[in-house]
């Protein structure tokens, strides 16, 4: 089975697929991808180890991956629930359900998420 991420448009066989490099995303930063099957992710640099959420906000959807980073804490665009990058949990309303969290791995200078 293969996936594909839309960023990078990275393909990888067999678990992980490549989502962009290290240097690509300095930290702070967050960035909203789709694998390959549709699935939003939103992938975070906190002060240089990388996570992967899911990139759909539990409360109306909204893109996470195109919110504010604070720390360890994502602020979706739409309605300013927060999660907490490390571990997917809801940190602030309205959103109550946590978000799936995805292993991330760093191959060489790629950085992989876990499908």
């Amino acid at each position: 089975m293969s996936a594909e991420v839309s960023w990078k448009g990275v393909r990888e066989m067999a678990g992980f697929v490549s989502v962009g490099k290290v240097g690509d995303m300095p930290p702070g930063q967050v960035s909203q991808l789709e694998l390959g099957d549709g699935t939003p992710i939103c992938l975070a640099n906190v002060d240089g180890t990388f996570y992967a959420i899911g990139g759909e906000c539990t409360h109306q959807g909204g893109p996470l991956g195109e919110g504010e980073l604070d720390g360890a804490v994502v602020t979706c665009p739409w309605h300013g629930s927060k999660f907490d990058v490390t571990s997917g949990a809801v940190k602030g309303p309205p959103a109550r359900q946590a978000e799936p969290k995805y292993e991330v791995r760093i191959a060489g200078d790629d950085v992989q998420v876990a499908v």
